[in-house]
């Protein structure tokens, strides 16, 4: 499985919440609302994810393992930092 695309749009207020990306996979599978999400430890991934009925979040998609988790987030953090370099140049 290769990810072939990575969007992000960035979100306009201040918090934890700095993005929301799709990423698509082999230019067949799209997952959407993946978060980028400022932690204390720096800048994590969060998927997507909806309400329980016991007031849980579960995550709607998700990877099966670490080595994929980390692959995914590396990706779409890199992708991030590259968006935010890119508007940090357009604004002066």
């Amino acid at each position: 499985m290769q990810i072939t695309d990575v969007r992000v749009r960035k979100v306009a207020k201040e918090g934890k919440l700095k993005a929301v990306v799709s990423i698509t996979m082999d230019e067949e599978f799209v997952v959407h609302d993946i978060k980028v999400i400022e932690g204390e430890k720096g800048l994590f991934i969060a998927m997507p994810s909806k309400k329980a009925l016991d007031g849980e979040y579960r995550d709607i998609a998700h990877p099966i393992n670490s080595a994929t988790r980390e692959r995914i987030q590396t990706m779409i953090l890199e992708k991030y930092q590259e968006v935010m370099e890119n508007d940090d140049s357009e604004e002066e």
